[in-house]
Protein backbone atom coordinates (compact mmCIF):
# COMPACT_ATOMS: atom_id res chain seq x y z
CA UNK A 1 0.00 0.00 0.00
CA UNK A 2 1.17 3.45 -0.89
CA UNK A 3 0.11 6.59 1.05
CA UNK A 4 -0.05 10.04 0.01
CA UNK A 5 -1.38 12.09 1.93
CA UNK A 6 -2.31 16.38 1.40
CA UNK A 7 -4.48 18.98 2.18
CA UNK A 8 -1.71 20.93 4.90
CA UNK A 9 -1.38 24.68 4.99
CA UNK A 10 -1.45 27.44 6.90
CA UNK A 11 -4.64 28.24 8.86
CA UNK A 12 -5.44 30.86 11.52
CA UNK A 13 -5.75 29.43 15.65
CA UNK A 14 -9.62 28.54 15.58
CA UNK A 15 -9.82 27.51 12.03
CA UNK A 16 -10.37 24.50 10.13
CA UNK A 17 -8.58 22.74 7.70
CA UNK A 18 -8.93 18.76 6.41
CA UNK A 19 -6.31 16.83 5.55
CA UNK A 20 -6.43 13.48 3.09
CA UNK A 21 -4.47 10.68 2.41
CA UNK A 22 -4.77 8.72 -0.75
CA UNK A 23 -4.03 5.06 -0.80
CA UNK A 24 -3.34 2.76 -3.43
CA UNK A 25 -4.22 -0.84 -4.21
CA UNK A 26 -6.77 -3.23 -4.10
CA UNK A 27 -7.00 -3.88 -0.07
CA UNK A 28 -7.24 -0.28 1.18
CA UNK A 29 -10.42 -1.62 3.28
CA UNK A 30 -8.44 -4.71 4.89
CA UNK A 31 -6.30 -1.56 7.07
CA UNK A 32 -7.09 0.33 9.93
CA UNK A 33 -5.94 3.85 9.35
CA UNK A 34 -4.61 6.33 11.53
CA UNK A 35 -3.23 9.99 11.74
CA UNK A 36 -0.47 11.06 13.20
CA UNK A 37 1.63 13.92 13.69
CA UNK A 38 5.65 15.41 14.69
CA UNK A 39 5.90 18.85 15.82
CA UNK A 40 9.64 20.33 15.54
CA UNK A 41 11.85 18.75 18.51
CA UNK A 42 8.76 16.75 19.63
CA UNK A 43 8.53 12.72 19.00
CA UNK A 44 5.74 11.58 16.60
CA UNK A 45 2.74 11.27 18.12
CA UNK A 46 -1.03 9.51 17.47
CA UNK A 47 -3.33 11.79 16.69
CA UNK A 48 -6.84 9.57 15.63
CA UNK A 49 -7.66 6.03 13.73
CA UNK A 50 -10.65 4.46 12.00
CA UNK A 51 -11.44 1.23 11.69
CA UNK A 52 -11.98 -0.87 8.34
CA UNK A 53 -15.09 -0.45 7.61
CA UNK A 54 -15.24 3.22 9.22
CA UNK A 55 -17.63 2.40 11.70
CA UNK A 56 -15.39 3.29 14.79
CA UNK A 57 -12.86 5.76 15.73
CA UNK A 58 -10.61 6.77 18.43
CA UNK A 59 -8.39 9.56 19.17
CA UNK A 60 -5.93 11.26 21.15
CA UNK A 61 -7.73 13.10 24.18
CA UNK A 62 -5.56 16.72 22.90
CA UNK A 63 -8.06 16.62 19.48
CA UNK A 64 -10.92 14.77 21.22
CA UNK A 65 -14.13 16.72 20.08
CA UNK A 66 -12.46 18.81 17.63
CA UNK A 67 -11.02 16.49 14.85
CA UNK A 68 -12.99 13.96 13.14
CA UNK A 69 -11.39 11.13 11.07
CA UNK A 70 -13.05 9.24 8.09
CA UNK A 71 -12.45 6.94 5.40
CA UNK A 72 -14.07 6.18 1.96
CA UNK A 73 -13.12 2.66 1.08
CA UNK A 74 -14.98 3.22 -2.57
CA UNK A 75 -12.60 5.81 -3.15
CA UNK A 76 -9.73 4.80 -1.14
CA UNK A 77 -9.06 7.53 1.11
CA UNK A 78 -8.92 8.63 4.77
CA UNK A 79 -9.74 12.42 6.19
CA UNK A 80 -9.08 13.84 9.11
CA UNK A 81 -11.20 16.70 9.37
CA UNK A 82 -9.48 19.74 12.28
CA UNK A 83 -11.54 22.43 13.47
CA UNK A 84 -10.80 24.80 16.50
CA UNK A 85 -7.67 24.51 15.75
CA UNK A 86 -4.90 25.38 17.61
CA UNK A 87 -0.63 27.09 17.32
CA UNK A 88 -0.23 23.69 19.42
CA UNK A 89 -1.47 21.81 16.45
CA UNK A 90 1.04 22.97 14.33
CA UNK A 91 2.75 19.53 12.91
CA UNK A 92 3.96 17.40 9.89
CA UNK A 93 0.42 15.19 9.85
CA UNK A 94 1.31 11.29 8.63
CA UNK A 95 -1.43 8.67 7.78
CA UNK A 96 -0.49 5.25 8.19
CA UNK A 97 -2.09 2.08 7.63
CA UNK A 98 -2.47 -1.01 10.08
CA UNK A 99 -3.08 -4.60 9.57
CA UNK A 100 -3.95 -5.38 13.29
CA UNK A 101 -6.92 -3.07 13.81
CA UNK A 102 -8.18 -0.21 15.35
CA UNK A 103 -6.29 -0.39 18.57
CA UNK A 104 -2.85 -1.65 16.57
CA UNK A 105 0.24 -0.37 18.30
CA UNK A 106 1.45 -1.50 14.57
CA UNK A 107 1.48 0.12 11.60
CA UNK A 108 3.12 -1.36 8.62
CA UNK A 109 2.78 1.79 5.94
CA UNK A 110 3.62 5.04 6.41
CA UNK A 111 2.70 8.09 4.09
CA UNK A 112 5.28 11.03 3.75
CA UNK A 113 3.51 13.57 5.74
CA UNK A 114 1.81 17.12 4.87
CA UNK A 115 2.35 20.51 6.62
CA UNK A 116 -0.07 22.21 9.17
CA UNK A 117 0.55 25.57 10.86
CA UNK A 118 -1.54 26.97 12.74
CA UNK A 119 -1.21 30.99 13.60
CA UNK A 120 -2.11 32.57 16.86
Amino acid sequence: VQLQASGGGLVQAGGSLRVSCAASGRTFSSYAMAWFRQAPGKEREFVAAVSRSGGSTRYADSVKGRFTVSRDNAKNTVNLQMNSLKPEDTAVYYCAASLGGLLSSIYNYWGQGTQVTVSS
